[in-house]
């Protein structure tokens, strides 16, 4: 039996495959594709590329790097593996609550099989999405992923292609619909080989991590067809049930037909084919409606994004901090402005970027948002890779959550979040080249800087220790205060799912009211009422409520003839009367 191989080379003059000890000439066929067949059996030990004499390289379409992003390629069969998921169909983004998770530090064990041990874990909280940090090749074996440069090839470390479909089976076998995190902005500094072969790269634009991807220059048909094609093997070989899109504000391209709507109609395409629900998340700072509008509307039709506006303004409300990015939040105001109109900044000055930001929002759907109080970026941005238990007090930590679980968005959780993991989640990497790995540490030293964190307290991220460190302890969930604040996540959820008037909705102004000066608030969600004091007082709201308070996060609060007393940093939701 033979197999076709093919590779996107159109400026060379030769290309030859290796496979073991033997060496195959390939033939350039139209639009720079070169093609060879050979005996199956010739792959079983790895094969590379070698274009017009160069080193040998990896395939950039690979399927398995089983020898690190320098080594051979391996090949793969998608079609062998036996799913067991055939009844499984994904519940809408407006019932979702997802619970975002790196393989690596999930477990001991570090790995796509460990990750199954948890399953009734997750389940049992109520959780409906798992939410994979990106699983792409990288250099070296431990990593955030977001250097990956064998996009379609799983990172070694985690397991094989057959472990993810397991894990992704899994999950399906229990009702839980699976996404990917993907990276289509840049590619990572080693094991990058796209260049060798064609122009994947431009140097019309700049990003924050490397090259910009060529998505609108010349040749770039065949890279936007490189990205799409990577979009649907996830999703079509090996279920994913949807993809978060990676910092979309770093993907540039000023074609008519922008990428990202191109990947909504690939997908809706895909959607059609399988009879499957897919979704679009994508993850933007740019307080951009058109990526969630339909394409309809003008919009790129993509389904949700990650509001990272919501995320600063609840954060920088509760810790009081104001530097960086946070400077521009703070204030029950500007949370308050999150919860009604999707973003804060829809056109107002930013302070921070020292230019106007934003703009309205058209469509009030909830589900069209994600939202968080903690996340892998927002974690483990910081010099200590804090959560937001490190910097504020259970109470704190119970407003937080109930924020995020009783809001009209999709509400997402980080692993190890629901029990106050004590455990940081720092920046790692694992780079082979000591320069690379010495350049990591510079920049991320001078990155932080205008959060006025000091070098020294920012780990080295080549050590092995800052990735163990990050590892979540399972065992300390039995101790106190750790327990409790599992049972109150899980209350929150149960409460979410049980009431539809709790879950996504649509999302306005005069659903709120709240006293600035004395740091409380009261929002309404349907016959539901979401009580909160941030302050450290003990205050008395006197507005004749009526109905039944169905979760507090203190004992000690009041309700007496439809008059409610909240001591310091508490909240409770009631159900009224009507």
């Amino acid at each position: 039996m033979k197999r076709r191989i093919s590779v996107w080379s159109p400026f060379s003059r030769k290309v030859e495959l290796v496979a073991g000890d033997r060496r195959f000439a390939m033939r350039k066929e139209d639009g720079g594709w070169w093609k060879s067949e050979l005996p199956e059996a010739s792959l079983g030990g790895g094969y590379y590329f070698y274009v017009d004499g160069s080193k040998p390289l990896p395939d950039p379409r690979s399927l398995s790097q089983p020898w690190g992003v320098h080594g051979a390629s391996s090949a793969v069969d998608h079609d062998l593996f036996e799913w067991h998921d055939g009844g499984f169909r994904q519940i809408p983004l407006s019932q979702a609550i997802i619970y975002e998770l790196h393989i690596g530090t999930f477990t001991s064990e570090g790995t796509f099989n460990g990750c199954i041990s948890k399953l009734d874990y997750l389940k049992d909280l109520g959780i409906t999405h798992l939410e994979l940090m990106p699983v792409a090749g990288y250099s070296g074996l431990r990593g955030w992923g977001y250097d990956g440069v064998n996009l379609f090839a799983p990172h070694r470390a985690y397991g094989t292609p057959d472990s993810l479909k397991h894990l992704v089976d899994a999950c399906h076998r229990k009702d839980m619909a699976v996404i990917l995190d993907v990276v289509y902005n840049h590619l990572g500094p080693e094991g990058n080989y796209l260049g060798f072969f064609a122009p994947y790269f431009t140097d019309m634009y700049k990003t924050p991590w490397g090259n910009a991807v060529n998505f609108d220059g010349a040749y770039s048909n065949e890279v936007r067809r490189f990205y799409i094609d990577n979009a649907l093997m996830w999703l079509r070989d090996y279920h994913f049930d949807g993809l978060r899109l990676d910092a979309v504000h770093s993907i540039h391209d000023r074609s008519a037909l922008h990428f990202l709507e191109e990947l909504s109609v690939a997908v809706d395409a895909l959607e059609t084919e399988t009879g499957r629900n897919l979704a679009l998340i994508a993850e933007s700072d740019l307080n951009d409606p058109r990526l969630i509008l339909s394409r309809d509307a003008h919009g790129y039709g993509l389904d949700a994004q990650w509001n990272d506006d919501f995320h600063h303004a609840l954060h920088a409300m509760l810790t009081g901090e104001k530097n960086g990015y946070y400077g521009d939040f703070g204030s029950i105001e500007h949370f308050i402005r999150a919860y009604c109109h999707g973003y804060v900044y829809t056109g107002q000055y930013s302070g921070f970027r020292k230019r106007n930001h934003g703009r309205p929002v058209p469509e009030r759907a909830g589900e069209r948002f994600v939202v968080f109080s903690q996340n892998h970026d927002q974690i483990g941005n910081r010099a200590k890779g804090d959560r937001i238990g490190h910097l504020v007090d259970k109470e704190k930590v119970k407003i937080a959550a109930a924020l995020v679980l009783t809001s009209p968005f999709v509400p997402l959780i980080f692993q190890g979040e629901e029990w106050g993991a004590s455990t940081p989640f720092l920046y790692f990497t694992d780079h082979g080249d000591e320069e690379l790995g010495k350049a990591v540490v510079r920049g991320r030293r001078e990155e932080f800087a205008g959060f006025g964190w000091r070098p020294e307290d920012i780990p080295d991220p080549q050590k092995e220790e800052t990735f163990l460190r990050s590892r979540l302890r399972w065992e300390e969930m039995e101790r106190e205060p750790h327990g409790e604040l599992h049972d109150w996540y899980e209350s929150l959820i149960t409460l979410r799912k049980k009431h539809p008037g709790l879950s996504c909705g649509r999302f306005g102004g005069g659903n709120v009211t709240f006293d600035p000066d004395r740091m409380w608030m009261v929002i309404q969600r349907n016959n539901f009422l979401v009580f909160c004091n941030i302050s450290d007082k003990t205050i008395r709201i006197d507005k004749g409520y009526k109905g039944k308070i169905l979760l507090a996060s203190s004992g000690n609060i009041g309700f007496n003839e439809g008059n409610i007393v909240l001591p310091p940093r508490s909240l409770a939701i009631m159900e009224t009367d009507g």
